[in-house]
């Protein structure tokens, strides 16, 4: 198989896949498409099995068919000793769990990826502390942006971000990832990277209730701009780089999550903006929305770090159920006129 960048000839890595659910697919299904060696490892055995016989994860992406060069691993550690590096796709209260399993395994490998998006649960650390924690010396990457499970599925064109402290194994992830359908990009700032993943679901949160509310165009554009300012504000309080957040980690993801319905979170906005409960509105997705999680850890940053994030706040009152998105938005639109930015007029 040719190189899609260059005439050097084409090289299949062996991948494993940790998590069956839209996105694990959907980027198991991309690398084997690929060319690359991919076992994709679930929870569920039975459901695996099904996923084998039919090609198509019927629960999460029907109708999509599956390539049949992708393998199914029901067993971690089988799937793990086959592997020149990991990539886990798992949501973020498992993560840990995951990557402890894989750690267990002790087999060698290049390093360990991960296309999760948020925090830790309980502690709120960043998913690259916990790799570093769990793997030691083991190069670890981010890889993030822009990007529906569904359309990566079908191969429909796609850009994304590599992000590592190790510029070999960034390399490496990218090029099994870029290919005909999707462009892949590097990185080094792996915290700012993860923080725009992660805070892009807190604030698709607050578009889907403004657009839930029927506000408008121009409001839901207010909101984009001024919670892109919150990730940059936040961000550089945390040392990363403007051009993450400028990028396909932050601004590129953050207008896909915030103006697509296939968003979970956009959507569980858009039914609080309707006036549904919490609960409901969740049970109806029938998917894990982690922007419920997200928002406290977002806001514990910034009270850590003494970082006003107005919108990010009122979406947490609202996941808290201790406003109503009515009451947030008088209160977003009761505060202060100030300058757009520091040093303008």
């Amino acid at each position: 198989m040719p190189n899609s960048r260059t005439d050097a000839p084409f090289t299949p890595q062996t991948i494993a896949v940790y998590g069956a659910g839209s996105w694990g697919t959907a980027l198991a299904a991309h690398l084997a498409r690929s060319g690359h060696h991919v076992e994709l490892w679930g929870r569920n055995a039975a459901d695996l099995a099904i996923m084998a016989e039919h090609r198509c994860n019927q629960r999460f992406l029907p109708g999509v068919q599956l390539p049949d060069a992708l393998r199914y691993q029901p067993a971690l550690a089988a799937a793990a000793a086959k592997a020149e590096w990991h990539l886990i796709v798992v949501p973020s209260h498992a993560f840990g769990e995951v990557l402890q399993q894989v750690a267990n395994a002790r087999v060698p490998c290049t390093g360990v990826a991960w296309a999760t998006k948020g925090f830790e649960l309980g502690s709120g650390r960043f998913l690259h502390e916990v790799a570093e924690q769990m793997v030691g010396d083991a190069p670890n990457a981010v890889v993030t942006g822009p990007s529906f499970a569904k359309e990566v599925a079908m191969g429909l064109p796609c850009a994304l971000t590599v992000h590592s402290d190790d510029p070999a194994f960034a390399t490496l992830v990218a090029a099994a990832m870029h290919g005909p359908s999707m462009r892949a990009y590097t990185g080094d700032d792996i915290r700012g990277a993860e923080l725009g993943g992660a805070m892009k679901n807190v604030l698709a949160v607050a578009t889907g209730i403004c657009d839930g509310m029927q506000l408008g165009l121009n409001a839901r554009a207010g909101l984009i701009t001024r919670g892109l300012n919150e990730m940059l504000r936040l961000n550089a309080k945390l040392g990363g780089k403007a051009e993450t957040i400028m990028g396909l980690a932050g601004l590129g993801d953050l207008v896909l999550t915030c103006t697509g319905d296939l968003s979970r979170n956009r959507r569980l906005g858009l039914a609080l903006g309707q006036g549904k409960a919490l609960k409901e509105a969740i049970a109806e997705i029938g998917q894990v929305v982690e922007s419920v999680q997200t928002a406290d850890e977002v806001m514990r940053l910034g009270e850590k770090l003494g970082i006003e994030l107005p919108i990010s706040e009122r979406v947490r009152a609202v996941l808290h159920e201790s406003i109503t998105p009515a009451a947030g938005l008088k209160s977003l639109l009761a505060r202060d006129q100030k300058p757009e930015y520091q040093g303008a007029v």
